[in-house]
């Protein structure tokens, strides 16, 4: 096997996955480094290629739409089974904060990150995954589909897979399972990158599955 010489990106994004296998999971400071690493130019340009095939992806890019302010206590009050109401509950239960990023992207490379970290949560909310280990390991397989050419993502499932090999072989198992039915889910689905999702808060969950094609397998 041949290997080819190192870039200092290369360098960089090897010494930051290394960075995380060894860390503890959760710890986001680790993970900025690796997303930081890991966006190079090619890569992050042929995801958005493929991401602008799709219409309502495209105009997101265009617009540079964003998630805005959540208010949560309005949430929390609609309809059981809204998709409000479920991210309401999703961040409250699991003691998170809505992400809001302060950053004011200046190019289609900074807007992908923005929105992606923005709407994080609720990705997980239409994708039926949690944010335990197994649910995050899920949604990573759903992004490598929907996104293409992530390095980024890419390392984190390949982390979580190594992070099996090395400590967790009972879990060998499992983890490729999910693996599977995130990615499968991801190719079926439209793109939930670009979805304004203003328009869905008051909506059943079935019925947003339903229009962007997420089937919980």
């Amino acid at each position: 096997m041949i290997i080819p010489n190192q870039t200092p990106q290369s360098e960089l994004l090897m010494s930051s996955f290394l960075e995380l296998v060894n860390t503890k999971d959760g710890d986001f400071t680790v993970v900025a480094k690796l997303l930081e690493a890991s966006n190079d130019d090619k890569s992050m340009q042929l995801t958005i290629e493929h991401l602008c095939l799709h219409p309502p992806a495209k105009q997101a890019f265009t617009n540079r739409l964003r998630l805005g302010p959540i208010d949560l206590d309005r949430l929390s009050k609609l309809s059981v089974n809204t998709l409000g109401r479920l991210y309401a509950d999703h961040i409250i239960h699991d003691r998170l904060t809505p992400i809001q990023s302060e950053l004011q992207p200046q190019s289609d490379l900074e807007f992908l990150n923005v929105h992606i970290t923005e709407t994080h949560d609720l990705w997980h909310v239409v994708t039926g995954t949690h944010t335990d280990i197994l649910g995050e390991i899920q949604l990573e397989a759903f992004y490598i589909a929907q996104l293409k050419m992530s390095r980024f993502w890419l390392a984190l499932i390949t982390k979580n897979l190594l992070k099996s090999l090395l400590y967790d072989i009972e879990m060998a198992d499992r983890y490729l399972e999910i693996i599977s039915k995130g990615w499968m889910m991801g190719h079926q689905a439209q793109p939930l990158f670009g979805v304004n999702w203003d328009n869905f808060w008051e909506t059943p969950i079935e019925e947003v599955r339903a229009s962007l094609k997420v089937s919980i397998l």
